[in-house]
């Protein structure tokens, strides 16, 4: 039986320039972190590189996992520690053919059990479900229900992840739920107090979970 811990897996704002890497340190010294996806659009690989560099250098120092979002070829390049996959970002076992047998492969599941299923099936280390709260990053058109966590948790071994506007004062319910990692990007770095308070915050809540 896994114990019933969930962890805080932190996605990155579309900017990640300026003043980020600082924050970003600020974030990840302030609790536990188990992952930081990298997730900019419309980059070329170059300037995506240039970017990405000093954060994985900034989540290693954390021992925290960096993930890349949607761009096998840029997770190759930066010898990331995973890469997650939306729905139209490519195929599971191609990417494992590419990537090898040691990078983490994450896919996007929206509220479809039978997506979950597919992933699982095709060699995925993580499922994601959302949205489960309405969101600024990015337009909901999938609508997830805690319930679908308790589901998957009973069915299955591969760990679950919930996305979508998650906040430190709606997770408990996804906590409840089953979800083994939040995942939360403005519920961290839109928070009015800061990214290190956030993460405190959340921190609390994680750590208030019976163990065992």
């Amino acid at each position: 039986m896994k114990a019933p811990t969930c962890q805080l897996y932190l996605i990155s704002p579309l900017d990640v320039g300026g003043d980020f890497p600082a924050r970003l340190a600020k974030a990840l010294g302030a609790g536990p972190v188990a992952a930081f996806q990298f997730r900019v659009k419309g980059l070329d690989q170059h300037e995506a590189v240039r970017l990405a560099e000093p954060l994985q250098a900034i989540c290693a120092a954390h021992d925290v996992a960096f993930i890349v979002n949607d761009d096998v070829a840029l997770a190759k390049r930066l010898d990331a520690d995973g890469v997650h996959l939306g729905q139209g970002d490519g195929d599971p076992k191609e990417a494992r053919r590419i990537l090898g047998p040691d990078m983490q492969i994450g896919v996007t599941c929206h509220a479809s059990r039978h997506l979950a299923m597919e992933a699982g099936e095709a060699g995925a280390d993580y499922v994601a479900f959302g949205a489960f709260f309405p969101t600024t990053t990015k337009a909901v058109e999938h609508q997830a229900d805690p319930e679908i966590l308790t589901w998957w948790q009973g069915m299955f071994e591969l760990p679950c992840v919930a996305i979508g506007g998650i906040t430190v004062d709606n997770a408990p319910a996804l906590i409840e739920a089953g979800a083994d990692f939040l995942a939360v990007s403005a519920g961290v770095w839109a928070h009015p107090e800061g990214p290190g308070a956030a993460v405190r915050a959340f921190a609390s809540l994680l750590g208030d979970q019976p163990a065992g």
